[in-house]
């Protein structure tokens, strides 16, 4: 089992950074995929960032570039450094653990509750 709880989020202008924060708990985290999430309103949940066990990293286009995923294995605890935030940015973030040690951009099987971030124009 992993527990995860995001923060971090909130209100922006265009072109601020943010830096969300994912702790998990639960023995195995150092073993699992991490990947980070959003999902705007109206729009399905996509896919933004992942990291491995190895901290190998993965990016969706849309947010290469200006995201930045790493993880502390010592503390339990993924960031997600975003920069250059734009409008459409804007979306509830979640980060998501699954067991496989490999990045996927689709199949996790823990998820935390989600933090909101917005950005204003």
């Amino acid at each position: 089992q992993v527990q995860l709880v995001e923060s971090g989020g909130g209100l922006v202008q265009a072109g601020d950074s943010l830096t969300l924060s994912c702790a998990a708990s639960g023995r195995t985290f150092s073993t699992c995929a991490i990947g980070w999430f959003r999902q705007a309103p109206g729009k399905e949940r996509e896919f933004v960032a992942g990291i491995g066990w190895s901290t190998y990293t993965y990016y969706a286009d849309s947010v290469k570039g200006r995201f930045t995923i790493s993880r502390d294995n010592a503390k339990n605890m993924v960031y997600l450094q975003m920069n250059s935030l734009k409008p459409e940015d804007t979306a509830i973030y979640y980060c998501a653990a699954r067991v496989d040690s490999v990045v996927s951009t689709t199949a996790y099987d823990y998820w935390g509750q989600g933090t909101q971030v917005t950005v204003s124009s």
